[in-house]
């Protein structure tokens, strides 16, 4: 490992030299352009923890769903068995009628118990879309806040190599306006 080798392009080149020449105005860019790079790594850690949480919740749905459609499943079979039993109760002797009988109660008890089941798991999956949905939520905001502070950046950058100072204003908004979308985020 090489030490004291480092690469970088010409206009990190640029903004480094500007920054090292003693001029005010790329002493600040460099100082607003570090805040903003700060910033920003903590905008995109929220903006992916908010994603990642989503997901989690919206897995969470989907495998409550699924166990619903288990049961849902699981009715059916205990239906059909309840109805192979009618059958056969109506073509039964008469002394084994009662046994078939009690055993169509026995299917239409344990229905009861998996329709129930399965409502609460729709329910539940229910519950766990509308939290990713809720989740998902501060995403877009949060990644509009990093793509104003990312223009900023640039722009910023761009102040150092053109020297035009009203193009450090711009980035001063957009970086204004991307302090305002991650508030917006935080707090809605």
């Amino acid at each position: 490992m090489s030490e004291g080798f480092h690469v970088h392009g010409a206009h990190d080149h640029a903004v480094e030299h500007q920054a090292h020449s003693g001029d005010s105005l790329a002493g600040y860019v460099a100082i607003f352009t570090a805040i903003l790079a700060s910033v920003g790594a903590v905008v995109s850690y929220q903006g992916g923890d908010t994603q990642n949480e989503a997901m989690l919740l919206k897995n969470e749905a989907v495998l409550k769903k699924t166990h619903a459609s288990d049961q849902w499943n699981y009715y059916q079979s205990k239906s059909n068995k309840g109805h192979m039993m009618e059958l056969a109760m109506d073509l039964a002797p008469a002394n084994k009628k009662e046994f078939y009988k009690a055993k169509i109660e026995k299917y239409e008890q344990e229905k009861k118990e998996i329709k129930l089941k399965a409502e609460d798991l729709e329910a539940e999956s229910e519950k766990a879309n509308l939290e990713s949905e809720h989740a998902m939520h501060p995403h877009h905001k949060l990644a509009q806040s990093m793509t104003l502070i990312q223009i900023a950046i640039s722009l910023a950058s761009i102040t150092v190599l053109t020297r035009k100072k009203w193009l450090f204003a711009v980035a001063a908004v957009s970086a204004a306006g991307g302090m305002v979308m991650w508030g917006f985020a935080l707090f809605s």
